[in-house]
Order: C-alpha cells, then sequence, then structure tokens
C-alpha cells in the first residue's frame, strides 16, 4: 500500500528526481523566534473559483474533470457546494483568516490567473483556458482583508495588454503573475517589448513559473525554459523566476542548471522558494542553499495550496534537517508556520523571508 501511496504521488506531482538524496549535515537548529517580530510576506498565494457570487472565475472541464481538481478543492479547504452556497469568496475569506492565525505570516499576495489568448480574436479562449480568476476579483477581495495583497494576472497576448497593465496599476497591483506553460505566453516574443518596458517603468515585477508544469490538465512545456527569460531581463524588468526552474529540461539541460548563471548575468533577476519542499522537488532547496550568493536573490513563497499533506511532510526532509527538527516543524498545525520553520530547518536565512525588493511600496526591511 505504500509503494501505490507513493507512485500515485510520483503521478501528481511529475516527480522526476529520486526519493533519497545525500547530505553532509542535519540542518539548522529551530532558534529563531526572531521571525515572530519580523514583517514575513508570502509572495505566492493562488486562488479559484467556479463563477459563484459573480466572481466571474472558472474552471474548464477538461480541469474540472482531471483528478488534480478534488485535491486542489481539498488543499484549499473549500467544497463545491460551500462555494455554490457562499460564493467563490468563501475561500478567500478562509485564506485570509488562516494567514491571521499564523505566528509567522503577516500578508500574501493572492494571485490572479489570466488565461490563453486566441491568436485570431485576441479574446479569451475559455476552451483552452484550464483556470481563469480575474484581476477584478483579486482586487476587491485583497482590499477587504488586512493580510491580502494583490497579486494582478495579464496575458501579453492581449491586445490592450499596456493599457490593462497601467490599470492594474492604478488598482494597487504588486505583481504581474504568468504561468507562460498554462497560459501559452512566449516570454522571447519580441512583440512584447513595449509590454516589457510599461513595467519596468512602473516598476512591475513579474512572478513566473519556471520549469515543468504537472499541476494542470495538460501544458506547453517548451515556454517553461528559464532562458526564454532574457528578453524581459534585458528590458529592465524585475524577473521572480519561481520554484528556481527546478522540473524539467530545455535542450537537453536540467532547467535548474539552465538558470544558475542567469543569476550572474542579470541582477534584476530572483527567484521564490515556493514548492520546493515537494515531493516531486526533493533535493533541491538544500542544493541551491549552497550555490554561491543565491540565497541573496531568495524570495519567501509557499504555493499555496501545494504546501499541503501529502505533497509536502518535513518527514520527506528527514536526511537534509535531521529527526529532531522533522519532529519540531511537525509540532506546527498552521501550514504557514509549519513551511517557515521547515525552510529554516534547512537554513534558509532569515534575510529570505523578510526580502521585499524594496518595489512593493510596504514597510522596509
Amino acid at each position: 500500500m505504500k509503494l501505490f501511496n507513493t507512485l500515485f504521488l510520483l503521478l501528481l506531482t511529475g516527480c522526476n528526481q529520486p526519493m533519497c538524496h545525500t547530505c553532509h549535515d542535519h540542518g539548522t537548529a529551530l532558534v529563531s523566534d526572531v521571525l515572530e517580530e519580523a514583517h514575513i510576506i508570502d509572495w505566492h498565494v493562488h486562488v479559484a473559483g467556479l463563477g459563484f457570487g459573480d466572481s466571474g472565475n472558472f474552471v474548464n472541464d477538461e480541469m474540472r474533470n482531471n483528478f488534480r481538481f478534488k485535491f486542489f478543492l481539498s488543499w484549499m479547504d473549500v467544497t463545491e457546494k460551500e462555494l455554490e452556497e457562499n460564493g467563490d469568496q468563501i475561500l478567500v475569506k478562509k485564506l485570509n483568516d488562516k494567514i491571521a492565525q499564523s505566528k509567522y505570516i503577516d500578508q500574501a499576495i493572492v494571485l490572479a490567473m489570466d488565461g490563453v489568448i486566441d491568436e485570431k480574436t485576441r479574446a479569451l479562449d475559455r476552451n483552452k483556458t484550464q483556470i481563469y480568476v480575474s484581476n477584478e476579483y483579486v482586487a476587491s477581495q485583497a482590499a477587504k482583508y488586512p493580510h491580502l495583497l494583490y497579486g494582478a494576472s495579464i496575458n501579453p497576448n492581449r491586445e490592450n495588454s499596456v493599457a490593462l497593465l497601467e490599470e492594474v496599476h492604478r488598482q494597487g497591483a504588486v505583481l504581474i503573475k504568468w504561468i507562460p506553460n498554462i497560459m501559452y505566453i512566449d516570454p522571447s516574443d519580441e512583440k512584447f517589448i513595449p509590454f516589457y518596458k510599461r513595467m519596468a517603468e512602473l516598476k512591475i515585477p513579474l512572478l513566473t513559473h519556471t520549469g515543468m508544469e504537472k499541476s494542470f490538465a495538460n501544458a506547453k512545456d517548451e515556454y517553461a525554459d528559464p532562458r526564454l527569460l532574457e528578453l524581459p531581463l534585458k528590458c529592465g524588468v524585475t524577473v521572480i523566476a519561481a520554484h528556481i526552474a527546478t522540473t524539467g529540461e530545455s535542450d537537453g539541460q536540467d532547467n535548474f542548471e539552465r538558470i544558475l548563471p542567469m543569476f550572474d548575468e542579470f541582477p534584476n533577476l530572483y527567484t521564490d522558494i515556493s514548492s520546493l519542499t515537494q515531493l516531486n522537488r526533493l533535493g533541491y532547496l538544500a542544493k541551491a542553499l549552497q550555490h554561491p550568493g543565491l540565497t541573496e536573490r531568495m524570495i519567501y513563497g509557499t504555493d499555496w495550496p501545494l504546501q499541503s499533506f501529502p505533497l509536502v511532510s518535513p518527514w520527506y526532509h528527514v536526511n537534509h534537517i535531521g529527526i529532531k527538527n522533522v519532529w519540531r516543524v511537525s509540532r506546527f498545525k498552521n501550514k504557514w508556520d509549519r513551511d517557515i520553520k521547515l525552510k529554516e530547518a534547512f537554513g534558509v536565512p532569515h534575510a529570505v523571508f523578510i526580502r521585499k525588493l524594496g518595489i512593493l511600496n510596504l514597510s522596509p526591511e
């Protein structure tokens, strides 16, 4: 039965890594309740919805019929019946309440999610779009809750993408979020240069998925190559490469190894540490922490709701953090607190948890 469960999880997450990794230490002792006094933001938090409560959100039939869908609802602590009875807004309220209960997290950037844009009509293709969460919805919901910040999403294939960028900036968006693999965005397309230049002028960072995408029914992983981000970086955009490209390959090279030289080439390239404790990314966080200078470009994020069991457990990392830290981390019931303490046990510097890049117009570090 244990073997079956392991194989199922590997299928769910698209794991391409071995289950065990050699490690030369047992992590960092959990010392800090200095983090309790810090202002910590989770840069990478997802919401979703089915259109209830006039939210404008949707999940297409392909994704709703996919086995992953029920897991996502469960991890978000919501049911379809709850959404229908209370509106999609109940999910955001629950999210805010969970963050309010956290000992360490103060705020989270809640991410909108644009969809696939039809090449001919330049309008949203609802059939190919697996998940859609509108900017208007996220902006209005984030404004209601003290623990939430607004992360917008704009597919630059939209005809009015620059105007939309200016609009979300006026609405208070702190970043733009992409998953190129499911939004069908080639970041290296030169027709996006005006969009990138305006992003740079407005000082809005781009948080974009890098690496293979296995959380959805299908994906165009040719857009996962971190090297495709050279164009926005050259245009002056601050790019946050989510997950350090820790899945898949491009041109026969591991995406993680492919992105590492880019941090030396581009001072405006950052990464978040979301999902790096997941079952399908075992060993990568320890490896990333050993890479010279990389922690100075790291930002804290979870990829909520994917920091949930069975995708994430401190027991998967006993060879990196030691049995004592496993027990200490396991005692934390709040998912954000457990995530922070797990990553702290790996040796993630405290500066990573509080880093804000000086671009969010928030309180200084």
